[in-house]
């Protein structure tokens, strides 16, 4: 199935010849009258219990709307193909709704395609755009790492080695931000708790989040979570060698169904139908869309087996307090891993705070550099 796409995908791309885009435009146009078509474009396939899928689900569930045709690429690079794959949309299928949703895409990519086809809306994935970039482009992104401290709490109180680890893709804001909550989280149950982080370099790259889980299991950690697009490897991996998991992107439970404690979820839906709904009603959708708990945008798995009644009633209390809006997860006194004092006492950054979209530091506690 996924080789099938794949092998679809790039002959689209090869049918996007000059003269061939061209003649093709006018006919996906006509058959599209009166329907809105939107475009999702994945990195991975869409079934890799991780990030993909988290934003499949979504595009799986919008196919129900009245006026609306959805058309998807899995397994597109972060690389010219991308854009091969949007002008691809664009020609073929009359899409006027591109959404690319990994976090490469955007830059030069999709703001290159912006550029090309103003009257088509083009929304990524993350915290990039700005009112510098093309007002046809825009960016959407969820406070996951309200997820991830509530993740912490639970680890927290299961871990008897006071060490957890965390196998990370880029040290790009958004995973920094992930890594920063979900100790801070942790140490919230207990102040001596540390975490060690462990870099793969990429976002989906099985042998060494196998690697990495193995070793930050042999470096003293028994609870592990991750910021990688598929954490497939990784639970199953930490499950295997007897850790507790805390998930991501979706609920991995049924691979590690003893160990899996909590998760941090994501849902791209109501974004994806509030974009819908706006180019429906004949407006522009958002630039940039956020939101956390509150907004539906994120959500927590059931808890495992291994989450205690404490570490319920502790995590569903935060969880209750960040549903009120406004909650510090950075706040002072904080320093960074190197000493260096990030916030005073008395200061913080409620969610929403813009400083957390260029976060560039590990918090003391964490095991490993940017």
């Amino acid at each position: 199935m996924a080789d099938h796409a794949a092998d679809h995908s790039l002959s689209r791309r090869h049918l996007l010849g000059g003269a061939a885009a061209l003649a093709l435009a006018p006919l996906s146009k006509a058959r599209a009258a009166g329907t809105l078509t939107a475009g999702f474009i994945y990195v991975g396939p869409k079934d890799d219990y991780g990030y993909n899928q988290a934003h499949a689900l979504a595009a799986k569930a919008l196919k129900g709307m009245p006026g609306l045709e959805v058309t998807e690429e899995e397994r597109v690079p972060e690389t010219n193909a991308v854009e091969k794959t949007m002008e691809s949309m664009i020609a073929l299928d009359g899409a006027s709704l591109l959404l690319p949703t990994s976090f490469g895409y955007y830059s030069p990519y999709m703001v290159a395609e912006a550029k090309k086809n103003p009257k088509i809306q083009f929304r990524h994935c993350g915290g990039l755009w700005t009112d510098k970039d093309p007002k046809n482009a825009g960016s959407y992104f969820g406070y996951i790492a309200q997820g991830q401290y509530l993740n912490g709490i639970a680890a927290g109180h299961a871990t008897k080695s006071k060490k957890v680890g965390f196998v990370a893709a880029k040290p790009i804001p958004q995973v920094l931000n992930n890594i920063n909550a979900f100790l801070l989280g942790a140490q919230s149950v207990d102040p001596s708790i540390t975490c060690q982080v462990i870099f793969t370099g990429e976002w989906s790259l099985a042998v060494k989040e196998a690697e990495a889980t193995n070793a930050l299991i042999d470096g003293g950690a028994d609870v592990i979570t991750c910021h990688v697009d598929s954490p497939k490897v990784t639970v199953e991996t930490a499950a295997r060698r007897g850790a507790f998991v805390c998930g991501y992107h979706v609920d991995q439970s049924p691979l590690a169904p003893q160990k899996y404690l909590t998760g941090a979820e994501w849902n791209w839906l109501p974004i994806y139908k509030g974009f819908v709904e706006a180019m429906q009603a004949g407006k522009v959708p958002e630039n940039f869309v956020r939101g956390g708990l509150a907004d539906g945008y994120v959500k927590m798995s059931p808890y495992g087996p291994g989450v205690s009644d404490a570490a319920r009633k502790n995590a569903d209390a935060v969880k209750a307090e960040m549903m009120k809006g406004g909650y510090q997860i950075i706040k002072g006194p904080l320093k960074d891993n190197a000493g260096k004092e990030i916030l005073a006492a008395g200061q913080g950054y409620p969610e929403k705070a813009p400083e957390l979209e260029s976060t560039n530091y590990l918090v003391a506690g964490v095991k490993g550099s940017v």
